[in-house]
C-alpha cells in the first residue's frame, strides 16, 4: 500500500550528478581479413567529476492517508552548482588535440523522472542549455538527463556549472558523494528526520519546527576516482553507491498502522486483565458467572479490534480507538450490570476497563518511553491484583 502510494506521488530520490563526459578520437590497431594490421578512429569518453559540489536542499513535506497507511512525502527545491577543473590528460596518454570539446556533454539524475516538476536549465560555461532525458539504459546513470555542451573555449579548461530541480518525492531524500568537496545543506518541515547512509552530517538542528543539516565531506572519503576514461557503469555499481550515498529519511513516529497492530499485539494482556477483574468481582461479590458469559465478555473484546481496524481505515486510528473503546465498554457494563444486578459493581468494572484502554492508548503513542511506562504501569497494575486478592480464602471458591 505505501508503495502503490509512493508510485502514484514519487518514489525516494537520490539526486545524482552532475558529471562532465568528452569524448576523444582514439586510434585503435586491429587485423583486418587479410591478416594485414591496421589501424582505425574510435570514440571514447573521458569522465571527469565536479572538483567543489555544493547543493542546497529545502524539503516542504505532508502526509499521505491511505487506508491505515500513512506516507510521508514532500516537496523540494534542490539548487546545485559547483566547478569542473581542466582534466588531467597526462594520466591517460592522451593529447589535447584528441579531444571533442564541442561535443562535450553533462548528465546528471534523480530516482524517480516522474517526480520532477521542472525542465532543469543548466548554466555551465558561460552558456544556458536545456537538459533532455537519457533514454538508453546503459548510459551513464541507467537514463537521467543530459546536455551537449561546448567547452572549446572556456578559459583554462575550467567549467563552472549550476543549475535547479524543482521536485517530489516520498520517504527519503538522499544524495550522491561526487565532489572533490561535497558541501550540502538541506533543511526541512520535518520534525522527526532519521539522517542515514554513508554519512552522518557534520552540523544538525531538529526541532518541532522541522530540521537543518549541513554535510562537508572530502574527496579521500569517495569511493570514486576523479576522473577515468572508457566506462559507462563505474557510477552505477550498487556496492560503491553504497558507499557514497547518504541523506534525510522522513521517519514517521507511530503511523496509524503502527498504532493498530501495537493495539492488536496487546489484546492478550488486555482481555486476560478484564478475566481477572471478572473473576475477582465474582469471588468478592460471592456471586457465580457461568463460564459462557466469561466466553461472551471474550467475545466482545475480541470483536473490538475488528471495529479499531474497520474504522481506522475511514476516520483514522486515534477516534477509531474512541469509538471501538466506548462501545465495548458500554456493551460490556450493560451485560455485567444485568449478570449481576449491581449498577455499582457495574460502574466499577466500566472504570476498570476504561483505565486499561487508556492506559494502551496512552502507550501507543508514546515512541521512546513506551516499555519503560508499560512495565511500570504492569507492575502497579500487579500490585493491586494483589492487594484485592490477599484476603480471599480460596479453599472456598
Amino acid at each position: 500500500m505505501i508503495k502503490d502510494v509512493s508510485d502514484k506521488w514519487s518514489g525516494s530520490q537520490v539526486i545524482k550528478g552532475p558529471v562532465l563526459i568528452i569524448p576523444y578520437k582514439k586510434q585503435v590497431k586491429f587485423v583486418d581479413a587479410s591478416q594485414k594490421e591496421s589501424t582505425r578512429e574510435v570514440i571514447e569518453n573521458l569522465y571527469i567529476l565536479p572538483d567543489n559540489l555544493h547543493i542546497k536542499a529545502a524539503l516542504t513535506t505532508e502526509i499521505l492517508h491511505r487506508g491505515i497507511f500513512d506516507v510521508a512525502v514532500y516537496n523540494s527545491v534542490v539548487k546545485i552548482s559547483g566547478n569542473f577543473s581542466k582534466a588531467d590528460l597526462n594520466q591517460f596518454s592522451l593529447t589535447p588535440d584528441q579531444l571533442l570539446l564541442n561535443k562535450a556533454r553533462i548528465t546528471f539524475s534523480i530516482s524517480d523522472l516522474k517526480g520532477l516538476k521542472n525542465n532543469p536549465v543548466i548554466k555551465a560555461g558561460g552558456q544556458t542549455l536545456t537538459a533532455e532525458p537519457i533514454f538508453d539504459n546503459t548510459s551513464l546513470f541507467g537514463g537521467g538527463l543530459q546536455t551537449g555542451i561546448d567547452i572549446s573555449g572556456t578559459p583554462n579548461g575550467e567549467v563552472p556549472f549550476e543549475y535547479s530541480l524543482n521536485l517530489k518525492g516520498s520517504q527519503e531524500l538522499s544524495f550522491l558523494h561526487l565532489g572533490k568537496i561535497t558541501d550540502v545543506e538541506a533543511s526541512g518541515t520535518w520534525s522527526s528526520p532519521s539522517f542515514d547512509g554513508r554519512y552522518l552530517p557534520d552540523e544538525r538542528k531538529v526541532n518541532d519546527k522541522g530540521f537543518t543539516a549541513h554535510w562537508r565531506m572530502l574527496y579521500n572519503n569517495r569511493p570514486f576516482p576523479q576522473q577515468w576514461v572508457n566506462n559507462d557503469t563505474l557510477l552505477s555499481t550498487d556496492r560503491k553507491l553504497g558507499d557514497a550515498v547518504f541523506g534525510i529519511k522522513l521517519r514517521l513516529p507511530v503511523d496509524q498502522y503502527q498504532k493498530t497492530m501495537r493495539t492488536s499485539k496487546y489484546s492478550l494482556l488486555i482481555i486476560t486483565l478484564t478475566f481477572i477483574s471478572l473473576f475477582l468481582t465474582e469471588v468478592i461479590r460471592k456471586q457465580r458467572i457461568h463460564i459462557f458469559n466469561y466466553v461472551l465478555v471474550g467475545a466482545a473484546m475480541i470483536i473490538y479490534y475488528s471495529i479499531l481496524l474497520s474504522f481506522s481505515e475511514q476516520i483514522g486510528y486515534n477516534w477509531a480507538y474512541l469509538v471501538a473503546s466506548v462501545s465495548t465498554i458500554t456493551l460490556i457494563t450493560v451485560f455485567i450490570a444485568s449478570l449481576l444486578k449491581n449498577k455499582m459493581a457495574a460502574l466499577l468494572f466500566a472504570f476498570i476497563l476504561s483505565a486499561f484502554y487508556l492506559f494502551i492508548f496512552v502507550i501507543i503513542q508514546l515512541e521512546d518511553f513506551a516499555l519503560m511506562i508499560g512495565s511500570i504501569a504492569l507492575f502497579i497494575t500487579v500490585g493491586i491484583l494483589m492487594y484485592f486478592s490477599r484476603k480471599i480464602d480460596w479453599d472456598r471458591h
